[in-house]
């Protein structure tokens, strides 16, 4: 394994290979920052320029613009609120407060170090322990998988606040809107109103931008007052050296960090969730393991190191269905998937026999993307903070503009645009009822899982609910699911008696 590790790292550093990785980080940074775009938009592009290229540079150039995208989200969601890509969203819940607090150094730095770590971790377990978990992952089937989902689901209360119904309420709207369009069971349209482009139902991207993106730009118009003239931060920007944090501290989050990334990769590796859910629920079990949940939210680098280090530990958890079985475990990976058989290259179990040589160079070019994304985004730092500096009259519609612009290219239909807007209005008007926009997305993205498998685990047992309890790896995550259930109702009877 080592010589073969030196080998993939031998054809790295070479001119073509250099120039894949820098340029592929730096472009997907770019996508992964700019509210609209993303690390799928940005593989989905470049894809037919791999096309000329030799296979190994190919797969190079588009892990490289995986790495870059997936942490380039950090920057907006940190300095404005405003995540650039899904797998950002919980990064806004305390990187944002940070910069509000005149700390966009700092929460950048942490954010940047564990984006880095995060990846590295994962990177490590893709390597050494994708044959073995590989094996565990292709044994969840319908039960396994809606076990899970629920067990995701219960996370909503620890994303709801101070108030579990507001919460509960955002959540099962969130799944009520993901059941909008065609049944992927009966292939029946449902909640279309006769249209065909609601049929196709809601992307996530325009549902994400609208909440995330449009509510913050109408909530910071509205907002306008004549003595604040930047983006709303308030209190002085404080000057930092280095990454703008301790060491002690960097020490602190040891534990957050390895829960965080552990879960991440868990995550990564089960098809269909991905990072997006990753980081929202690696935020939630953080605040619910910490001995200060209450300061969740309010600018600490706990929330950043949960949100980064597991996005950034799916990227690896995602390739090793990828590489061991040849199933992709979300969007990103579906589009590698496709990168590697244009090319002639089968993803499986035969990989690791046939195309040994490309298997090594993808474990490679993920340790040198990582660090090449980290001395990218660190040497940048002073130069993302420059954002803060640019009137709002200017900044907000430009990033309105590339708001539409992102979700029209979605699926090119301007009906993902008036879904923007929709959402956008939808999550300014929980903005006004203090309704948490979290809990609507992880609804939105775990709701169909669990009724998918729902159904499919229904028709395998001829309904009988029974038999969901006989798939030992359900059990246990019906148990934490119950748990956290649990331990939610418990704190809200403390705080009614208190």
């Amino acid at each position: 394994m080592g010589e073969l590790l030196l080998q993939g790292f031998a054809s790295l550093f070479t001119v073509t290979g250099m120039l894949c990785i820098l340029g592929g980080v730096f472009i997907g940074i770019i996508f992964g920052s700019v509210p609209g775009l993303s690390a799928t938009m940005a593989l989905a592009l470049f894809l037919p320029i791999t096309y000329a290229m030799d296979p190994n540079y190919a797969v190079v150039l588009l892990i490289a613009l995986y790495i870059g995208g997936i942490s380039g989200g950090l920057i907006t969601a940190i300095l404005t609120g405003i995540p650039g890509t899904p797998s950002s969203i919980a990064t806004c819940f305390d990187g944002y407060p940070m910069t509000k607090k005149g700390q966009p150094f700092k929460a950048l730095g942490v954010g940047v170090t564990f984006s880095f770590l995060g990846t590295i971790f994962s990177t490590i377990v893709l390597v050494f322990l994708s044959p073995y978990l590989a094996k565990i992952a292709i044994n969840f089937g319908a039960y396994e998988y809606f076990a899970v989902a629920l067990f995701s689901l219960s996370m909503l209360v620890g994303l709801s606040g101070d108030n579990i119904w507001k919460g509960l309420i955002s959540g099962l709207m969130g799944c009520m809107f993901a059941t909008v369009g065609m049944d992927a069971i009966s292939s029946v349209a449902r909640f279309t109103m006769g249209s065909e482009e609601i049929a196709y139902g809601f992307d996530v991207l325009p549902v994400l931008i609208g909440l995330f993106a449009i509510n913050e730009i109408i909530a910071k118009a509205d907002t306008v007052k004549t003595e604040h003239n930047n983006l709303g931060v308030i209190t002085a920007i404080k000057m930092v050296k280095g990454l703008g944090f301790s060491v002690k501290e960097f020490f602190g989050q040891t534990k957050n960090f390895i829960m965080s990334s552990s879960l991440g990769t868990a995550i990564g590796i089960l098809p269909g969730i991905g990072g997006g859910a990753a980081n929202v629920m690696a935020y939630t079990v953080s605040k619910s393991t910490s001995k200060y949940p209450e300061k969740y939210g309010t600018g600490i680098i706990d929330g950043v190191v949960a949100s980064e280090a597991s996005n950034n530990a799916a990227i690896g958890g995602a390739l090793v269905p990828l590489l061991a079985l040849g199933i992709p475990g979300d969007t990103v990976t579906a589009i590698l998937l496709g990168g590697l058989t244009l090319h002639g290259i089968i993803p499986g179990p035969l990989m690791f026999t046939e195309n040994v040589s490309t298997v090594y160079i993808i474990f490679s070019a993920m340790f040198v993307g990582a660090i090449v994304m980290f001395l990218m985004e660190f040497y940048g730092l002073r130069i993302f903070t420059k954002i803060l500096s640019i009137p709002k009259h200017f900044l907000l519609p430009a990033i309105f503009l590339f708001c539409i612009i992102g979700a029209f290219g979605v699926r090119n239909n301007f009906f993902d645009v008036w879904a923007t807007v929709l959402f956008g209005l939808l999550g300014f008007t929980f903005f006004k009822l203090s309704i948490p926009a979290a809990p609507f997305i992880l609804g939105f993205i775990i709701g169909p899982l669990a009724e998918l498998n729902l159904r499919r685990g229904l028709m395998f047992s001829k309904g009988d609910f029974t038999e969901f309890f006989r798939a030992p790896i359900a059990v246990v995550f019906f148990v934490m699911t119950a748990i956290v259930i649990l331990f939610a109702v418990r704190s809200q009877l403390k705080k009614r008696s208190s």
